[in-house]
């Protein structure tokens, strides 16, 4: 007996005809079973994350409330507590005193009144208690310096103290890198807050003025703001005990940094529902501020890690951390009462192993426990590119093994054009390759009359340009004294246009010019029209090379 395929033509295509009919339908329906399912567990993690989101942000009102509840308390007990021989005593106010007050916080007052009972004399410790310092001086927690558009609400905080440093700063670069890789939606919910920790006055205007100079729309919006504290916020540090056997440098250092920290977590605590604490002299990856916030939402939704303390993108010092705001009167508060005795990463892991740990525990289970308040994200988001320290003679080298490889340049989908200089260029980084984002250009140093020129195939209406010059290991091969010109196509020569340009001798309008931190970047006129060429233009010596890291003709195609 033999076993196989019927021998019949027709009875094996009655077979196949058979087996398609079965395993068509069969096919379709474990298609639509997983596709429902997929998108039952889609619908399942946004609901989940819609209500993390949810959660978090009803953390940060509580805490706003609590933060007005104080207030109140206090105003309440300034305006009319009264005891008599040491017994406990209603609360009592003369209210004609609240007339000022809006209708909604007369009424808080009056509730507070009518139900708090304080024993007499009984105070509760504050920042005062371990400042002493700041009760000399009624200024002493009024800002010296504020920028500010008074923004609230947003989703993320950044946070980024800056002090005077002997040789290089880092802020500009850093603040262009984190703008840079945001998109339009990210720059909506987060802001910046940029913390001067110098006493000098002329300083910090300084910094303010170099920041509103370069970022100014960004200043304007209320993006990015500016805070530096009064001199009077700091105690005497020449009085610090001297802890951990550090130097006396490095022991006011420190000390000051925490001080630092805690003033800039206090102002931004009412702004936003997270906040990340970051430094003046990093790199960040692109799209970090969606990826921040979804890995915050996620370990929220998660039931084993919605209590998290702290979220941790660098493997590095304090870059990186990311807290509630309504978590962060825990630092403040810790920084405070131990500002002079360990450095501020060390006093994060001691706030952390309070919370969990004990010496019924063993080392394992503590950190098993410590795991689920400080959770670390990888790979990591940021990367610290300083070597100069804010400690006088101190070198800081430590990389970020976890970031990845620095990109040394953006690739753009440019318009189709010749691209060629007269700057010779080193190795294979040419200017062809970094028009169309294959590598960046590297060149030799740049001469009086250098062009760099793009000749389009076809005519182009371009919206805006960007030139990004130089980098974060050579600052200085940059563009110096360089102009950005366009060839019109077909502008007629008695069009208004011509006028509203300075021209060169062979025809070419100047729209732009390379700035002091080596970036080019403008809206093109749209009356200017139809393009035959746009080139970069050198009109001086330059003691360095040239790097070119980024190249942006952006016309109407989408990209």
């Amino acid at each position: 007996m033999k076993f196989g395929l019927p021998s019949s033509p027709l009875r094996r295509r009655s077979y196949f005809l058979a087996f398609i009919l079965v395993l068509v339908p069969c096919t379709i329906l474990l298609l639509v079973i997983g596709t429902v399912t997929s998108l039952d567990f889609t619908a399942e993690q946004s609901m989940a994350q819609r209500v993390a989101e949810f959660q978090t942000r009803m953390q940060y009102l509580e805490s706003m409330y609590r933060a007005k509840q104080e207030d109140v308390s206090i105003l309440s007990q300034y305006l009319g507590l009264s005891s008599q021989n040491g017994e406990t005593t209603n609360v009592s106010i003369n209210f004609n005193l609240l007339e000022g007050l809006s209708a909604d916080s007369r009424a808080m007052i009056r509730n507070a009144s009518a139900s708090v009972k304080l024993p007499a004399n009984l105070k509760l410790p504050t920042a005062f208690h371990f400042l002493p310092h700041l009760l000399d001086d009624p200024s002493s927690l009024r800002p010296a310096f504020l920028q500010t558009k008074n923004k609230q609400g947003v989703s993320i905080v950044l946070g980024i103290p800056t002090v005077k440093r002997d040789k290089q700063s880092y802020l500009l670069e850093t603040l262009d890198n984190l703008i840079a890789n945001m998109d339009e939606d990210e720059q909506n919910e987060t802001m910046i807050v940029v913390f001067v920790g110098e006493p000098d006055i002329d300083y910090v205007t300084q910094v303010s003025n170099s920041i509103s100079s370069r970022f100014p729309s960004f200043i304007d919006s209320g993006f990015i703001e500016i805070i530096a504290p009064a001199a009077s916020y700091y105690p005497n540090m020449t009085q610090l005990r001297q802890t951990l056997n550090d130097s006396v440098e490095r022991v006011r250092w420190r000390s000051k940094q925490n001080l630092d920290f805690a003033y800039l977590m206090a102002y931004t605590q009412p702004k936003g529902t997270f906040y990340v604490q970051l430094e003046d002299d990093i790199l960040t990856k692109k799209g970090f501020i969606s990826i921040i916030k979804n890995f915050a939402l996620e370990k929220t939704a998660k039931k084993e890690h919605n209590q998290w303390f702290v979220l941790d993108f660098c493997q590095l010092g304090f870059i990186g951390k990311m807290f509630k705001s309504a978590d962060l009167p825990w630092l403040i508060t810790f920084f405070q009462m131990f500002f002079n005795e360990k450095p501020v990463d060390w006093l994060l892991y001691h706030l952390i192993y309070t919370k969990v740990c004990s010496v019924e525990k063993d080392a394992k289970t503590c950190k098993q426990e410590m795991s689920k308040l400080w959770i670390h994200y990888k790979p990591s988001l940021f990367q610290h590119i300083g070597t100069t320290s804010s400690l006088k003679g101190k070198v800081q080298k430590l990389k970020d093994k976890q970031f990845g490889k620095i990109p040394t340049f953006h690739p753009h989908n440019n318009p189709p054009a010749i691209v060629k200089t007269g700057i010779q260029h080193y190795k294979s980084y040419s200017i062809a390759k970094a028009y169309t984002g294959e590598s960046f250009f590297w060149g030799l140093m740049p001469q009086p009359g250098d062009l760099i020129e793009f000749k389009f195939k076809e005519p182009v209406v371009l919206k805006r340009y960007l030139f990004r010059s130089g980098n974060f290991e050579q600052p200085s091969d940059r563009f110096y004294n360089t102009t950005v010109e366009v060839l019109p196509f077909n502008l007629p020569e008695d069009s208004p246009v011509w006028s509203n340009y300075n021209t060169t001798t062979d025809g070419f309008l100047i729209i732009g010019i390379f700035n002091d931190f080596g970036i080019a970047e403008g809206v093109v006129d749209s009356k200017i029209g139809e393009l035959k060429e746009l080139r970069l233009h050198v009109y001086s010596d330059s003691q360095n090379w040239v790097i070119l890291r980024e190249i942006l003709l952006q016309d109407n195609t989408v990209r």
